[in-house]
């Protein structure tokens, strides 16, 4: 199976990798660095993995639109995690976002990710099969005021993947939505705020590639996280302000 994963040097996207590598599968991983896609190559090799490797910026729309266009040149993947992301707050002293991070932040989480959903989806439709897989957040049910830009772009991706699954159900492509909650990585730990229940990124693989497999509509954890951030969401916008306010998260 030729698997693609945005945002392989990333925590998540490094564990998908090393989770599929055990299976043989063919990998196709981006990153921004060569360095350390070098290294998860050389690892995922190891496992038993056939690994290529592109480095670059997806936040760089133009050369997402070439490499869209070379990934189908050799042939349609047969699934496709979209999972290169990035995140921004409102700083330490609560300031406010800066706008030229935002527009970075939704170039990179939302542009440069539907482009490639799109692009992949309308080749399996065409094929008549394949998989796609959307990495949203659990901010997605509610915005959060330290980071309310990451939380829109996230709602976005929610909304888009939820959009196409009906209309590609039909081809035999299948369409997941990812929404985690706090797992250790760098940017996790950059956040702002408190992170309950917080898991390794091995773990969030293994559940992803559960769901992943039975091309569940909705991949989200952990228990009771998900739990209360949908809650968040149908509760008066009163009551979820102040829940959100008590717990600090700004």
């Amino acid at each position: 199976m030729k698997i693609v994963i945005t945002g392989a040097t990333g925590a998540i996207g490094g564990a998908l990798a090393r989770a599929y590598a055990k299976d043989g599968h063919c990998l196709i991983l981006q990153g921004r660095k060569a360095d350390q896609l070098s290294v998860l190559s050389d690892e995922c090799t190891a496992l038993g993995g056939t690994v290529s490797l592109v480095s670059f910026d997806l936040a760089d729309l133009e050369q997402t639109r070439r490499w869209c266009d070379a990934l189908l040149l050799d042939g349609v993947p047969d699934l496709v995690f979209a999972n290169a992301g990035m995140n921004i707050n409102t700083g330490a002293d609560q300031s406010g976002e800066q706008w030229q991070q935002m527009d970075a932040l939704l170039d990179l989480n939302v542009k440069s990710t539907l482009m490639l959903v799109h692009h992949m989806a309308l080749a399996m439709k065409h094929q008549g099969s394949g998989q796609l897989v959307l990495m949203s957040s659990l901010a997605a049910y509610y915005g959060l005021p330290v980071t309310p830009t990451y939380s829109a772009s996230k709602a976005a991706l929610k909304a888009y993947a939820e959009g196409i699954r009906g209309g590609l159900a039909p081809h035999n492509v299948g369409v997941t939505v990812v929404m985690p909650g706090y797992v250790s990585s760098q940017m996790c730990h950059e956040m702002p705020g408190p992170k309950p229940f917080m898991w390794p990124p091995e773990k969030a693989a293994r559940i992803i590639k559960q769901g992943v497999a039975k091309n569940r509509a909705r991949i989200s954890f952990p228990f009771p996280l998900n739990f209360g951030c949908w809650w968040l969401a149908v509760l008066p916008a009163a009551i979820s302000q102040r829940i959100v306010k008590w717990l600090d998260y700004g």
